[in-house]
């Protein structure tokens, strides 16, 4: 089935996505795993230090507070955030041109209509 160039605008800008995560897309491929690596270590290294508190006899008021010490404090995590479908970028952008003096904001709702509309799914 072919497509009309109105349809393939309308579906992408509802399916491309953008990287907004503020660093380079390339250098995400590392920089991940070694955020997560950095959550995970210093995890490790709070339950390690309460764990040190615990070290000699066996004595059961020391191995609960030394439980209860890694408990206490909440784990460090690693959020990814999801790319933005290239219609609100776009749409984001326009509003922030006008705010920023570089766009009048007549010419700017106009653009922003004409997008709104092929992002819309036709009705009829």
């Amino acid at each position: 089935m072919r497509r009309t160039p109105q349809e393939k605008k309308r579906l992408s800008y509802a399916k491309d996505c953008r990287n907004v995560y503020g660093e380079n897309h390339k250098s995400s491929r590392k920089n991940i795993p070694r955020s997560r690596q950095r959550a995970h270590r210093a995890n490790r290294r709070r339950a390690d230090e309460a764990l040190r508190a615990a070290v000699g006899r066996a004595d059961e008021v020391l191995a609960d507070s030394a439980e209860q010490a890694v408990r206490m404090v909440w784990p460090k995590v690693f959020r990814k955030y999801p790319d933005l479908p290239l219609g609100v970028l776009v749409e984001d952008r326009l509003k922030r041109r006008v705010r920023s003096g570089m766009d009048q904001e007549e010419r700017s709702a106009i653009k922003l209509e004409r997008m709104r509309r092929h992002r819309r799914p036709n009705d009829a």
